[in-house]
């Protein structure tokens, strides 16, 4: 039932962008000192890590219904991660300092591809 779909998918992405905001608020309330926005880094690692390891877990080892993967993965994962927070923080932090800029990108995509790397092995169950 497609409308299902839609209302689990919403569902997971409420939650997801509630803690997505309180997260990042978090981290960059306790680390104010940062020169890069900490929090954007830490929701993209951690949400590139679980969505990996859901979706590479549920083809190889535990089958999920396309409901948990519509809530966890589109949803929840989906609206928790923020690629267009991400860009927006990168253009910002250029504007000020190109140097800054493009490490905070850097830093970004390094952290979040390897947590996804680590997600990926645990989700084969190859540790």
């Amino acid at each position: 039932m497609i409308e299902l779909d839609y209302l689990t998918i919403a569902f997971g992405g409420a939650i997801g962008a509630v803690l997505r905001y309180l997260v990042s608020r978090t981290i960059n309330s306790l680390l104010p000192f940062s020169y890069i926005p900490l929090g954007t880094i830490i929701v993209n690692s951690v949400g590139s890590f679980f969505l990996s390891f859901l979706m590479f877990a549920a083809i190889e080892k535990v089958p999920l219904s396309k409901e948990a993967i519509l809530f966890f993965g589109t949803g929840l994962l989906g609206a928790f991660t923020t690629f267009s927070t991400f860009t927006y923080e990168t253009l910002s932090l250029i504007e000020e300092s190109p140097a800054r800029g493009v490490a905070y990108a850097l830093v970004n995509l390094l952290f979040a591809f390897t947590c996804a790397y680590f997600g990926m092995i645990l989700g084969r169950g190859k540790v």
